[in-house]
């Protein structure tokens, strides 16, 4: 497991000089309860730390607009966003002249990332990571739905959904390349006993 605060990616982001990323639309929000405030035009652009922290906690804005609805609105558009995001920052952070930053980046996990990985064994992949094809980062959300919770706003995963995506992810990969109906659920043949799934957030990181 992985937990990664916000932190981390405005370090890393600045560390490697800022991402070019396509904003996908004007996002204008503020919250002085959370001293969060979000103010980007769309269009490509380049992207710092502070910018890439905004992008990635966007939901909708001030005056309650979102997401268009085919790109995915509230949380499913702000999930897509921080995919095709990370996917940007995979590839710019594996550039060849970035490689030499790679205790610099570590030096960053270690202050903001908690894992249960030994960052020594994280280390012996370095020389591999030039041979990593960012193309081929396959990434996937988490069905379910938006819920209010005692007056907060929660993503609920849709467990049967979520298991059948396991299902086409890792435990039968021939099934990777096909679009999968997962309104009717099967999951025959899952071992449920060597599955396991943690969820943490940190509200505010």
């Amino acid at each position: 497991y992985i937990t990664v605060k916000t932190s981390a990616l405005v370090d890393i982001v600045d560390a490697i000089g800022g991402i070019d990323f396509d904003v996908p639309i004007n996002m204008d929000y503020d919250d002085d309860t959370q001293d969060l405030h979000i103010h980007l035009k769309a269009g490509q652009q380049k992207i710092n730390g502070e910018k890439a922290e905004q992008l990635v906690r966007f939901r909708h804005n001030s005056d309650g607009s979102t997401y268009p609805a085919e790109y995915g609105i509230e949380d499913i558009g702000r999930m897509k966003t921080q995919r095709n995001f990370l996917k940007a920052l995979a590839k710019q952070t594996l550039k060849i002249e970035n490689i030499f930053k790679i205790n610099e980046f570590i030096d960053i996990a270690k202050k903001y990332v908690e894992t249960n990985i030994s960052f020594d064994v994280i280390k012996d992949y370095v020389p591999y990571i030039a041979e990593f094809n960012s193309d081929n980062l396959r990434t996937e959300h988490l069905p379910g739905q938006s819920e209010k919770c005692n007056g907060w706003w929660m993503y609920t995963a849709n467990e049967s959904k979520t298991a059948k995506l396991i299902d086409k992810m890792f435990l039968n990969p021939e099934l990777q390349d096909e679009e999968i109906d997962t309104s009717s659920v099967d999951t025959t043949g899952i071992d449920k006993e060597k599955i396991k799934i943690e969820y943490k957030y940190n509200y505010g990181n």
